[in-house]
């Protein structure tokens, strides 16, 4: 297995309460730290949307019409950030691939980010966060929640700001 993506040393996968494997810190992470920059191949929505089904999700969306992903299961794990949705989350996105701290991290916190900040697409998820900021109900249009767009400003990746700044 080649590691495509980069997750810091301050970190460790281990099973998470969330969903399955979640990522973790092992130390103290500061404000603003460098947690994981994604890796994989850019393909478009129609190329992921056909491994998707053998592949399971592992993508991130970089644009209305592409996403960087593995492309075959020998490279999944090394592609994945293992970050789970969180209503309340500690981690953020930073243009399009790099996640950062949105405050500090104690050892042992699960890391955690608001899939609304990273994602346009079409489906509709349980939330299993268990955070006092719970929405119960995770869209890939969450995005466009006026109090989401107030609580994460400048948190948004690149393109769903520019969608967010254009009023769409």
């Amino acid at each position: 297995m080649s590691d495509l993506t980069y997750r810091s040393p301050s970190t460790a996968v281990r099973p998470s309460a969330i969903h399955g494997r979640g990522l973790f810190a092992r130390a103290a992470i500061g404000a603003g730290e460098i947690v994981a920059v994604k890796g994989g191949h850019v393909l478009t929505a129609a190329q992921w949307a056909a491994l998707e089904p053998a592949l399971g999700p592992a993508e991130i969306q970089i644009a209305d019409d592409l996403v960087i992903a593995p492309v075959d299961r020998e490279h999944r794990d090394g592609a994945m950030l293992f970050t789970n949705h969180s209503c309340d989350p500690n981690l953020a996105i930073q243009g399009q691939i790099v996640l950062v701290a949105m405050r500090d991290i104690a050892p042992g916190e699960e890391l955690t980010i608001d899939w609304a900040t990273t994602d346009d697409g079409d489906y509709t998820l349980a939330c299993r966060c268990g955070s006092p900021r719970c929405r119960r109900v995770v869209t890939g249009k969450d995005w466009m929640k006026p109090e989401l767009q107030e609580r994460y400003r400048g948190w948004f990746c690149w393109f769903l700001e520019r969608k967010i700044a254009a009023g769409r």
